[in-house]
């Protein structure tokens, strides 16, 4: 492992980060997903410019979005915005089977090579409206939002999550988690967050 690697993961510990979640981060290093024109930077705690206009996202952010969505191991998850595939990645060592939407095909052809390269296999990758989900391998226990929304969760999502479900995301540039009991959705606002914005038609 890198210096520059073992420093992040160091930092994210004192900032509260679980070793289970850490673990997981380390087993898809970073650098693997991020452009190689950044180098050392790949271990940086900042977001890094991706194709189309997109980012790879804190690494502290990407670990916090985990551990909210509180995975034992045997979730199907719904991954909104795959990028270059690493947040999918995380999320793949923590749960059973990921599927993640992108709505730019050139960085999913982009994230199978990052996670074909990591030696991830759990993971389903779809081009489409990431604001309508993925309605064919629905319900999910967990869905992950990895970019901007303004005012609310897409509803779509929201009907795609199963009984005891969580769902994350950034809206209005905070982080909310949303619980679904039976009919009844639970909302909590966290920590403020800045990501691209969420584009579609939910």
């Amino acid at each position: 492992m890198e210096a520059a690697e073992r420093a992040l993961y160091a930092e994210l510990r004192r900032r509260g980060i679980a070793d289970r979640v850490l673990e997981a981060m380390a087993a898809v290093p970073r650098a693997l997903f991020a452009p190689a024109a950044y180098g050392p930077r790949a271990y940086a705690n900042e977001p890094l410019p991706l194709p189309e206009g997109q980012t790879i996202s804190q690494p502290y952010v990407v670990a916090r979005m985990c551990e909210m969505l509180e995975l034992q191991g045997d979730e199907r998850v719904l991954d909104v915005g795959t990028g270059s595939g690493w947040h999918a990645a995380v999320l793949a060592r923590l749960a059973r089977r990921v599927w993640s939407i992108e709505r730019f095909a050139s960085l999913s052809r982009l994230a199978a090579r990052n996670l074909e390269a990591a030696g991830v296999r759990n993971v389903t990758l779809i081009v489409g409206d990431g604001t309508l989900g993925y309605p064919d391998a629905a319900p999910y226990d967990a869905i992950n939002v990895a970019a901007g929304a303004v005012d609310h969760v897409p509803p779509a999502l929201e009907a795609q999550l199963a009984d005891g479900g969580r769902l994350v995301a950034p809206v209005d540039d905070r982080l909310v988690l949303v619980r679904r009991h039976g009919d009844t959705l639970h909302l909590e606002r966290h920590e403020g967050v800045r990501f691209v914005p969420l584009v579609g038609e939910g």
